[in-house]
């Protein structure tokens, strides 16, 4: 009985040496610590779905080269050779054959190549479909660079919340084996209790059941860990290693600018996804202008040089000729009609236009609620860091109160263990919360347009290297 109480404060002290101890604690495997922008790198690196969208981009730089071609210069040469065999027969022709005249005929055979070939070479003086073509080419390339501009974002929103969900699978096993502890000293404090007659069977089976409940959760937890590896391996190709952590007291910046306002209007005009949708606002008023354009004429420089080469011809070798002949001058083609087709391309393209204006609209609105939801989420969970700090201190007191009480007897084990069940609870509450804090800062700033890697820079000097 005498050491009942000094048992009852060992078991608090461990409780809050767990507590305080697990933020450090860090059980990947490999001793090589990798933070946030390292991991960035391996994405940049090895992330497939990054890897198409800069493919993407490549392929649409393309789209100017092409355009301009349109308005320059083209160049063709052709050619022949052509191998011809004559069998020619003159029936009443007198012929002599074996110093005999006959008179059935003549047949004579000619064999002569004929070598041909043509240099042609044009140029576009007018055609206003290319010139429009041209300006919507330089849209296209425009549009792809936002594309990959957004890409990038979306790169980096995927790897912090996974970098997070490890962290925070982390810390569930971490604080799993520190509750894990505290009930085993519980349980063997309800077990000699129960030896020496100052409690009963009830707070020994609490106890087990609560252990037993624990150890099921760390098997969750390991779990959900080795999940979350998988993801990020997704993203950077490979497994990571031990990971850098977040600081024990993370210190949180304010927003800047401080208004929703703002950033709604800084959203409006940097938001990635609203130039892209303006992009294409653009290229369908270019594709109104070149379909009207199929009615205009067309104007052409042509300039051709021929040639030919004869062997001979079926009248015989000595009709060997070469010829070459060299022309220069101006191509008109008017459109008359086409069978409509022309008006019911413009048709189509006015309303390929107008949709893409509700499409811009629909962007925009969609920009407006996005910031401002971003805005008000972080507010919020940075408002909760610090309930949840309160919260914890509150459950850390309540659990000492509750175990002071255990011990003169006004409290039951159970008590012990729901405030220590409360205060782990509160512990995780409070990480998550950081977590969110960080991530909903870098989705307001992609949702304003303006999230860069210096955001992940940000976020990686908040981090530690156990």
């Amino acid at each position: 009985m005498t050491d009942l109480p000094y048992k009852i404060k060992k078991t608090s002290r461990l409780v809050v040496f767990c507590i305080a101890s697990f933020a450090v604690n860090n059980t990947f495997a490999s001793p090589e610590t990798q933070s946030l922008l390292d991991l960035f790198q391996l994405a940049k690196a090895n992330d497939a779905t990054w890897a198409s969208a800069q493919s993407s981009n490549t392929a649409a730089q393309e789209k100017a080269v092409q355009g301009k071609a349109l308005l320059l210069p083209s160049v063709t040469l052709g050619g022949s050779a052509t191998q011809t065999f004559s069998d020619a027969e003159y029936p009443g022709q007198h012929a002599l054959i074996n110093n005999a005249r006959s008179t059935s005929g003549i047949s004579e055979t000619e064999n002569y190549h004929t070598y041909s070939y043509k240099l042609s070479i044009s140029q576009p003086l007018y055609r206003k479909q290319n010139s429009v073509n041209y300006e919507q080419s330089k849209i296209q390339v425009a549009q792809a660079d936002d594309q990959l501009g957004f890409a990038l974002q979306d790169l980096i929103l995927r790897l912090a919340q996974a970098y997070f969900d490890m962290l925070l699978a982390q810390d569930t096993i971490d604080l799993n084996e520190a509750q894990k502890a505290a009930i085993s000293n519980q349980l063997e404090q309800a077990k000699v209790s129960f030896e020496v007659g100052t409690a009963t069977i009830t707070d020994v089976n609490d106890a087990q059941a609560r252990y037993d409940l624990v150890v099921a959760q760390g098997i969750s937890a390991r779990n959900d860990l080795e999940v979350k590896k998988q993801a990020t391996q997704r993203i950077i190709g490979q497994l990571p290693t031990r990971i850098a952590i977040l600081n024990t007291k993370p210190q949180f910046k304010p927003l800047d600018p401080a208004s929703m306002d703002q950033w709604v209007e800084i959203g409006e005009r940097e938001n990635l996804k609203l130039k892209i949708q303006q992009r294409a606002l653009e290229i369908a008023n270019q594709e109104v202008e070149k379909t009207h354009a199929g009615h205009y004429p067309t104007l052409d420089l042509v300039a051709n040089y021929n040639g030919q080469d004869n062997s001979g011809s079926i009248n015989g070798p000595q009709y060997r000729n070469s010829i070459s002949t060299a022309d220069i001058g101006l191509q008109v083609q008017v459109p008359l009609y086409q069978g409509g087709a022309i008006t019911s391309r413009e048709r189509e393209a006015v309303a390929n236009q107008q949709k893409a204006r509700d499409d811009l609209e629909a962007a925009r609105r969609q920009v407006d609620y996005d910031v401002r939801q971003a805005f008000l989420d972080f507010t919020s969970r940075l408002s909760q860091v610090s309930a949840y700090e309160q919260a914890l201190n509150s459950s850390q007191t309540s659990l000492e109160s509750t175990q002071l009480g255990y011990e003169v007897g006004v409290r039951t084990s159970v008590d012990v263990l729901n405030a220590q069940q409360q205060l782990f609870t509160s512990k995780r509450d409070l990480l998550q919360a950081r977590y969110n804090v960080l991530l909903s800062k870098l989705k307001l700033k992609s949702a304003s347009g303006l999230l860069t890697e210096a955001d992940l820079g940000e976020i990686d000097q908040m981090l530690s290297r156990p």
